[in-house]
């Protein structure tokens, strides 16, 4: 049978979860669907890549995102009104920011860092794409904000909400960052073969690097697209993580301990986020992700050491505590 923790993950109702955010993921998740198919029947490219594969990207990422918040504020006791309209700026924003994509991208043209002056449509979405990151990003922060005072369920799911959402509001700021870091003014071509002035990029040492299957990061220079999506879905990682031990902890004695799983969950943090740190720090050093230096093996060694050892200590303690308890 299911524990009870099992069963409080399934337990609250679709109908309860905010509404606006659970449209806007449905929203995204047919954005992924369309997208996919533009891939394989439309054959205009941006950089050597589909023009559809950004607005899949960003479809993909935010569907995950915006149905864990739709969840993740069932949650919340304190500041509920509060929360339910932030929660819905942010799904208006986020729809907004990605329908001005998803746009450029049929039009197939440039949607971020596109300086096109003679073009209406462009010069029309570029607040959109701007402010659009802005106040996702501030609405982010409120939202964690008003989390950090709840008790959502025991230490375990409270440590792996908060320090998901704590990854999460990183994530949102690395492409306010990259936003303001500027590159050399540049002219690439669109899809349509037109000559597009850009300005800043999402990496260093190749603004528009790309190559990598699936995800389309650069190969041959620092990518800020990396730790924006490792640390935006953190979240995702650590409550798997947490559901995972719950559902252990019904065969494995010793996991039945909410403290010592919410140890487990803070070890899986504390090397999550160092790694998110490390990518931070090789994509500002020009580095792709697929061509660390010895200094970037190094740094992720020395992040991953200190949380190894937090898991393998609470396990073995949390072992023999079990072992000693049984009959």
């Amino acid at each position: 049978m299911p524990s009870s923790r099992t069963a409080e993950y399934r337990s609250t109702a679709w109908r309860t979860w905010h509404r606006p955010l659970l449209v806007c993921a449905a929203l995204m998740t047919g954005l992924v669907a369309v997208s996919a198919v533009g891939t394989a029947v439309d054959g205009r490219t941006l950089l050597g890549e589909s023009v559809w594969v950004k607005p899949l990207k960003f479809g993909f990422a935010f569907a995950l995102y915006t149905g864990t918040l739709a969840w993740l504020l069932t949650k919340t006791a304190r500041g509920k009104r509060l929360a339910w309209w932030v929660g819905t700026v942010f799904a208006v924003a986020a729809a907004a920011e990605v329908g001005a994509i998803t746009l450029q991208a049929a039009r197939g043209t440039f949607s971020h860092f596109n300086a096109d002056r003679s073009d209406p449509v462009t010069l029309a979405l570029v607040p959109v794409l701007t402010f659009g990151v802005l106040v996702i990003t501030v609405a982010q922060l409120i939202l964690g904000a008003v989390v950090l005072i709840q008790r959502t369920g025991g230490p375990d799911l409270n440590r792996a909400i908060r320090a998901g959402l704590a990854l999460a509001t990183a994530g949102m700021l690395i492409p306010v960052y990259w936003m303001v870091t500027g590159t050399q003014p540049r002219t690439v071509t669109d899809a349509n073969g037109a000559g597009i002035p850009m300005y800043q990029g999402h990496g260093i040492g190749d603004p528009d690097g790309h190559g990598m299957p699936l995800t389309h990061w650069s190969v041959t220079g620092g990518d800020f697209r990396v730790p924006h999506f490792f640390a935006l879905h953190g979240i995702q990682v650590l409550l798997l993580l947490t559901l995972a031990l719950t559902a252990l902890a019904a065969r494995y004695a010793w996991l039945r301990d909410e403290r010592t799983r919410a140890r487990l969950v803070g070890g899986a943090a504390l090397g999550y986020s160092g790694l998110v740190a490390v990518v931070t720090w090789q994509a500002g050093r020009g580095q792709s992700l697929v061509h660390p230096d010895a200094a970037t093996l190094a740094a992720a060694a020395g992040v991953l050491l200190p949380a190894v050892v937090v898991t393998v200590r609470t396990a073995v303690r949390a072992r023999r505590r079990a072992a000693a308890a049984a009959p």
